[in-house]
């Protein structure tokens, strides 16, 4: 039993020495802050992709709060592709002043492939330099007012490619919801906000970036077709030199799946389309950790070998051990010592980020001071839940398959509860 409290030790010295720096993450928006952006003088031009799969119930609403947006109408043109779908989603979407294609095809499945088939509609249809980025949206998704003039004060910078800050429309609803959404905050402060301020590069978190046509003209449309392909696109872009963007005064509402089943579902295309980006680029991420000495190719390849995989093997390696070691009459107190204490100090740390986080965006949380603090407790066990989902990423089968979208609410109505909260 000697080997396993050796092996549990290396466990621990890699897991601190793989994330450390992410401590400094947390310091840096209390040490340095950031520069005020500049007031944009230009107008760009921009389209808004929104990919829709039987969204037929919240569509319409992003429309029109898009419309509803402190920006000129006449420089942003709102594309929709319904893809696959089986509601009257683009019925809707035309009646709302969307511009709608239609996809029908089952073989390739998937946001990328809508993504891509959109892109190349567009560029039949409008001229080269019709616009001079785009936007990504999903139809769920809801936006503070500002949100276009604000990202077209970080466009017009020079950054190509923009990320927002990402906050929720039903924190409150259950612990699930309250789970991703605590950790959506925590990434738009505590990771992009401050790889921002530190002058690295920032990642795409799914939903709510803008990207310049160059990038799309370099890229051939958008070619990212693994199962998290927002990933895909950040690990691409850093490897070819792009450093993405954040900006947090452009704020994007998205709403969280409720109901456990649905979650593990997509958390586990997560993991699998983690461990797909790391299979495809993560020889190249090594390389150019080393050869160009870049740490945001470090910071991503972080990201997508994430710790949950050191804490899974850390865990699965503990239990085989303490069944092993009864099994053969040997003492297995320290393996059982290590198990208890691996989740001791995992729901301590964790719990520890989700207090940081809680405190310092406390304002941005959709729900009253109760559910603030009681889902505090239980955000340790939702990411505990990810052990059996990466675990079952590593040897099942998975597929894309589309999340339902329930929470049809304007951002008037989002902001009414703020007030109600107090």
């Amino acid at each position: 039993m000697k080997t396993v409290g050796l092996i549990n030790f290396i466990l621990s010295i890699a897991f601190t020495v793989c994330y450390l720096y992410q401590f400094i993450y947390l310091l840096a928006p209390i040490f340095k802050k950031s520069k005020p952006a500049a007031s944009a003088t230009i107008l760009h031009r921009y389209g808004v992709l929104i990919s829709a799969r039987n969204e037929s119930s919240v569509i319409a609403n992003l429309i029109q709060n898009i419309r509803e947006q402190n920006y000129p109408q006449d420089f942003v043109t709102i594309f929709v592709v319904a893809d696959n779908c089986s509601d009257d989603t683009a019925i809707v979407a035309r009646d709302t002043g969307a511009v709608v294609y239609e996809r029908f095809n089952t073989l390739e499945v998937g946001k990328g492939y809508a993504l891509d088939y959109l892109l190349t509609r567009i560029s039949e249809d409008y001229a080269k330099d019709a616009f001079d980025g785009f936007f990504v949206f999903d139809a769920d998704n809801l936006l503070d007012e500002n949100y276009i003039a604000e990202m077209n004060k970080t466009f017009s910078q020079g950054h190509k490619i923009i990320t927002s800050y990402r906050n929720s429309k039903n924190y409150d609803a259950n612990w699930i919801s309250a789970g991703y959404s605590l950790w959506f905050l925590r990434e738009s402060q505590f990771l992009n906000n401050s790889r921002m301020l530190l002058g690295t590069s920032c990642a795409i978190g799914g939903t709510g970036f803008l990207m310049h046509r160059d990038i799309i003209e370099k890229n051939g449309g958008w070619k990212f077709h693994l199962l998290t392909e927002d990933i895909e696109f950040s690990v691409h872009s850093i490897i070819n030199g792009e450093r993405i963007a954040f900006c947090k005064n452009a704020v994007l509402y998205d709403e969280q799946p409720t109901e456990f089943k649905q979650s593990w579902r997509q958390r586990l295309r997560w993991a699998k389309g983690f461990l797909q980006v790391f299979q495809k680029y993560g020889a190249a991420l090594t390389k150019a950790v080393f050869t160009r000495r870049s740490f945001s190719c470090y910071d991503i390849l972080m990201i997508i070998l994430p710790a949950i995989f050191l804490t899974m093997f850390s865990v699965l390696f503990n239990v085989v051990a303490t069944i092993a070691g009864a099994t053969l009459g040997y003492d297995v107190s320290s393996a059982v010592n290590s198990l208890i204490w691996t989740f001791i100090n995992g729901y301590l740390l964790l719990f520890a980020i989700g207090l940081i986080t809680l405190i310092s965006e406390w304002k941005q949380i959709h729900c009253k001071a109760f559910y603030k603090i009681m889902y505090l407790f239980s955000f340790p066990i939702f990411e505990f839940t990810y052990i059996p989902i990466a675990l079952a990423a590593l040897f099942g089968k998975v597929e894309w398959k589309p999340i339902i979208h329930k929470e049809v609410k304007t951002l008037a109505d989002v902001r009414g509860e703020i007030r109600k909260a107090g």
